[in-house]
């Protein structure tokens, strides 16, 4: 199959080029993620730079102020690191051998001295401990403890016990599913737990409603069969953000979103039309979604039609007529909403582009797909 020429559009370029320009990332890297070449990512930059795409404010040289601010910051951030370490280490009754032990679990967290220093021990009693005769055993658990723990911050501390064991094995470390859920309880290694929430859907509209094509039928044979989308807010200090997403059912890819101010029709329509640019389209394409008014629209509708898209709507209160899409929305908010409240929408808009673009799309193992990511999954089946 002749692979698809890749588009993207002026708000995936500007994300892109916010990640570079104001989280520091460097571009080889965050090419890498997106799969985007290294020379278009360094000419959105530059284009960026000379406000050809959207200029952002460059940082130059810090002031006295701004100086200050920043020891100030790193001060805050150190007392921060030291009131987590006490808390974490609250369990601890004492002796010297308990916040050794504490401090060899921990590490990967904090810096050692200041969880020595915190603990009140001394760093080289804690070297000369952790460096004492272990039985074999006892180092091959260690070891595998520290694999957990990187698949785990990898992960963003998204992963419970069944992904990281999937992670590990497929980068040679044999191990037993028992034996990866045992260390991760013991050492109070978690997943991001599941939260309710609220929907966002309104069906009081005098628009036609479409039949239910799809009746649930999540399983499909190749991509371009049947697409979902679904639309979800966001709280920021600034007001709501409204999402918008298109997934393939075939590899639970997001291939269109969408972010705006407003819940309107605008925001539907911009995801579509991503999805028309990245996805595969065959003949009988179904695109689901609830009943909603953006999707119910005349505008929605017409695209729909122009493009040869059958359209197919949930039944009213029924949220597991379209449970893949609500399934992601959920994911996304245990896994990077709850827990992080933004003061903007811009900085939730950036973080979501991350989660989406890098995270969920290119990284993160699906348990429908085997435990791969949706693109590696893609590469596998789709040759």
């Amino acid at each position: 199959m002749k692979e698809k020429r890749k588009v993207y559009t002026k708000e995936f370029k500007n994300e892109a080029v916010r990640l570079i320009v104001e989280e520091g990332r460097r571009v080889s890297e965050l090419a890498r993620e997106l799969g985007v070449g290294d020379n278009s990512l360094s000419k959105w930059v530059k284009k960026s730079k000379e406000g050809k795409i959207e200029p952002f404010p460059g940082k130059g040289r810090l002031s006295p102020e701004d100086e200050e601010l920043r020891r100030l910051r790193r001060e805050n951030k150190r007392l921060r690191m030291e009131h987590e370490i006490l808390k974490k280490s609250g369990h601890i009754l004492g002796g010297t051998a308990m916040k050794y032990i504490f401090i060899r679990e921990n590490r990967g967290s904090f810096p050692v001295s200041l969880l020595c220093q915190t603990l009140g021990v001394g760093k080289s009693g804690f070297y000369t401990w952790l460096n004492r005769p272990v039985s074999p055993r006892s180092l091959e658990n260690r070891r595998l403890l520290m694999e957990i723990k990187v698949v785990h911050k990898k992960s963003r501390k998204t992963y419970g016990s069944p992904r990281v064991h999937a992670d590990l094995n497929e980068t040679g470390h044999v191990c037993s599913k028992h034996r990866v859920a045992r260390l991760m309880r013991e050492n109070g290694i978690v997943s991001k737990h599941k939260k309710m929430f609220n929907v966002t859907t309104n069906s009081n509209h005098s628009y036609p409603i479409a039949e239910n094509l799809l009746q649930r039928q999540f399983d499909v044979s190749e991509p371009g069969q049947c697409w979902v989308s679904d639309i979800t807010y966001i709280p920021t200090r600034e007001g709501w953000l409204y999402l918008a997403v298109t997934l393939d059912l075939f590899h639970r890819k997001v291939i269109g979103w969408a972010m705006d101010r407003w819940i309107g029709k605008r925001l539907v329509i911009d995801a579509l039309n991503m999805a028309l640019k990245n996805g595969c389209l065959k003949s009988g394409l179904i695109h689901h979604s609830d009943r909603g008014v953006q999707y119910a629209s005349n505008e929605f509708q017409s695209l729909l039609k122009a493009n040869g898209i059958q359209c197919s709507m949930s039944r009213k209160g029924d949220c597991w007529d379209n449970a893949v899409a609500e399934s992601f929305f959920h994911t996304l908010k245990v896994e990077l909403i709850h827990g992080n409240f933004y003061n903007n929408r811009q900085e939730a808009k950036t973080a979501i582009f991350d989660y989406i673009e890098i995270f969920y799309n290119r990284q993160r193992r699906h348990s429908y797909l085997g435990y791969l990511s949706p693109v590696d999954y893609e590469k596998k089946k789709v040759a």
